[in-house]
């Protein structure tokens, strides 16, 4: 070959284009795989814009990417993340294809009113949407074929503001759906819709994806339909009135199961989250009878072998009832493709189907038409199946048929980086798909306590510089002068974050103000304790606790120890994980189903102090965390709250805070930190979403599946 080489031709990087593939699956949102970089492109507004990589990519400047589309950490990094979830959306040597390869033709439909993936997709409000995501995010990693069905709130759940004499308000603001990991379905350019009787009406609902891992989560869009209240049945979570509610719950359940058909989803498996989406039983069984020219009776036996649902809450309030007019108005159209009359409809909604007063309750439906039931921790199964004895009148309690998995959380989405580096330095860099196995657990033992106190110590700097920030904006949005004020490093901190309902009892430690000015207030062993939390819009009494809470952070004796934090969501939770010392709850018990956000705490080496109620009741063994209320209910709530309140104080003055402040000549919290390694080791391997998910398959999903025929297969 004659003459001079050619150069080759270098294409250009084109870094947003890479960045905006690696965005649009919410893989991201718990693998942390983009977090550096972005940060390094522009890191006040990765903030700004709540840690959303599509918004990013929206407002960022073009200068900007280009700058970095030569920074070799930068270009490492995207190289990293793209070769991370090619390799981890490809591989399919996972859990699910050693121990339940059936499910590969019999996938899962799990419904739920809510979903907790990302703060960016604000279409959760607590705990439910919370366990729904982490679940949704372990079926992805175990490989579990799972498909989450939910609603597409236009202006999802609220922004929390508190004003300056303590009043929450709510803030909604419109979900552009450009500027959030979520697509469209369409089928040769147009959009894959759906239609859904609802009232005497008939609205057409658009269908929306969104890529989590492996999973797949459907969401159904009726902001284009009109008629039947459509404009107010798509726009907020848990809003409007009981029409409103029943409207979301036709749309979830009977809307979510056409949905699955009509993207070609032949479900094996339908797992209901809560009561509300329990008319997907009904929809199923309609479409087995047009299918196979069976009855009701028959059609709706075989369904419900494919039936799985998970009931969440001992409270009365938070089982949804209609009216029988209501349920008739809204059902019309699926009641006649049942083939059955207005009495025998009612009839599955109620304790006792002859009792015409007796509203329609969602539970009740699910319970009566779902093969397998359970509650979320053992203390829950107990009380639920004592809750709804009446529908098996002939059993005795412990027969009644609802069991219970206790909930877990996904580790990923809720760990710090830190602590994640540490698993992998003591536990091996494959801890995490052995996060199951209690012998791995038993290496926590080997972590150095300087460097773990060391981590610590960082991450509740990092705590306090974010909520300084926040206190900051809200100084700002209220005009008020000077610096918000500054929490002490050295300090105990206590957590308490959570939906601001009654029954969880934020104000126990207020009791005796008294008594609490002492403990805080001690010079040599001073203790701070931050609140957050939003009050549902309606629940006025729940409103006045953020308020009182507000006045008392005012107190003089108190407002350097005392901070109420606004606008809680995900990303706020995870701060409060990772840097508070301790986690408190103190629910009145039994109310608390399973309360998942101590288990979130126990991987950030932060200790838990509870009722011994939900997942507490059974993970407490005295040397792994702290308990207060001796397991007891009396029945004058008043009593119970003054002598769990009393106890509460003697706990955190008597261990908690002589546990903390014990040091060794470095400083070193060494016994406090010997109760975080007890925790990890007996909670860690217990308390994950993968071990939760785990049962759930071997439990529920294989059972369930291996009923159908293969005429319903195919």
């Amino acid at each position: 070959m004659n003459g001079p080489i050619p150069e080759r031709a270098i294409p250009v990087l084109d870094l947003r284009n890479r960045l905006t593939q690696l965005s649009s699956n919410l893989h991201w949102s718990w693998s942390d795989e983009l977090d550096d970089v972005f940060r390094a492109i522009d890191l006040g507004l990765w903030r700004q814009v709540n840690h959303n990589p599509v918004a990013f990519l929206k407002d960022v400047s073009p200068e900007k990417l280009q700058y970095f589309e030569n920074d070799a950490h930068v270009l490492a990094r995207v190289a990293h993340a793209e070769r991370t979830l090619s390799q981890y959306l490809e591989d399919d040597n996972h859990w699910t294809s050693w121990n339940a390869p059936g499910l590969s033709s019999a996938p899962v439909a799990y419904f739920s009113p809510e979903f907790c993936i990302h703060e960016s997709i604000p279409i959760y409000s607590g705990g439910l949407g919370v366990l729904a995501g982490d679940h949704l995010k372990s079926c992805s990693d175990l490989g579990v074929p799972i498909y989450g069905v939910s609603l597409l709130y236009r202006e999802g759940y609220f922004t929390q503001q508190i004003d300056s004499e303590g009043r929450q308000t709510e803030v909604y603001h419109a979900l552009d759906v450009n500027r959030v990991a979520i697509r469209r379905v369409e089928r040769e350019g147009k959009p894959v819709t759906v239609t859904i009787p609802v009232n005497s009406e008939t609205l057409i609902a658009h269908i929306w994806l969104a890529d989590v891992g492996r999973a797949k989560l459907i969401l159904l869009d009726v902001q284009e339909a009109t008629g039947a209240g459509a404009s107010t049945l798509a726009m907020r979570l848990y809003g409007g009135d009981k029409l409103t509610r029943i409207g979301q719950e036709v749309v979830l359940g009977v809307g979510g199961y056409r949905a699955l058909r009509a993207i070609g989803i032949r479900p094996g498996v339908l797992h209901l989250n809560e009561g509300h989406s329990a008319f997907a039983i009904l929809e199923a069984i309609a479409e087995r009878m047009e299918e196979t020219g069976k009855h009701f009776e028959q059609a709706s036996q075989e369904i419900a072998e494919k039936v799985v649902f998970t009931t969440h809450t001992p409270v009365e309030a938070g089982h949804d009832r209609f009216p029988p007019d209501t349920v008739l108005h809204y059902l019309h159209g699926l009641r006649q493709r049942l083939g059955i009359g207005d009495r025998e409809l009612l009839g599955l909604g109620r304790t006792d189907p002859f009792n015409n007063s007796e509203e329609f309750c969602m539970t009740v439906l699910a319970l009566k038409l779902s093969g397998r039931a359970n509650a979320v921790s053992s203390l829950h199964g107990q009380i639920s199946r004592r809750m709804w004895r009446v529908l098996w009148p002939d059993r005795r309690t412990n027969e009644i048929p609802i069991g219970h998995i206790t909930n877990g959380v996904h580790v990923n989405t809720w760990l710090a980086n830190e602590m994640d580096q540490i698993y992998r330095d003591y536990l091996g860099t494959d801890w995490l798909t052995h996060q199951c196995d209690p012998r791995r657990w038993r290496l926590v033992d080997n972590i150095d306590d300087v460097e773990l106190w060391q981590m610590k110590v960082a991450l509740k700097r990092r705590l306090f510089e974010f909520l300084e920030r926040r206190m900051a904006r809200r100084h700002e949005r209220l005009n008020r002068p000077g610096t918000p004020r500054r929490l002490n490093p050295e300090a105990l901190t206590i957590g308490f974050a959570r939906r601001f309902a009654l029954y969880k009892r934020s104000t126990l430690l207020f009791a005796d103000v008294d008594r609490l000015k002492r403990l805080v207030r001690n010079a040599q062993h001073p203790v701070q304790i931050i609140f957050a939390g939003k009050a549902h819009p309606q629940d006025m009494p729940a409103k006045g606790v953020i308020g009182h809470l507000v006045e008392l952070s005012r107190d003089p004796d108190l407002k350097d120890h005392l901070v109420i934090l606004e606008d809680y969501d995900m990303n706020v939770s995870r701060h409060l994980l990772e840097g508070c010392d301790l986690w408190l709850n103190a629910p009145r018990r039994p109310l608390e189903a399973c309360g998942t956000s101590g288990q979130k705490a126990i991987f950030n080496a932060t200790l838990n102090c509870s009722i011994l109620d939900g997942w507490w009741a059974e993970a407490w063994d005295t040397r792994n965390g702290f308990a207060f209320g001796e397991g007891l209910t009396h029945v004058n709530p008043d009593v119970q709250d003054r002598r769990d309140g009393e106890d509460l104080m003697r706990v955190l003055e008597t261990q908690v805070v002589p546990l903390f402040y014990s040091r060794d000549p470095q400083n070193i919290p060494v016994r406090w930190l010997g109760m975080v390694k007890d925790a990890l080791k007996t909670l860690g391997w217990r308390y994950n979403a993968d071990r939760m998910v785990i049962d759930y398959v071997s439990r529920m999903y294989l059972p369930a599946s291996m009923t159908q025929t293969e005429e319903f297969r195919s």
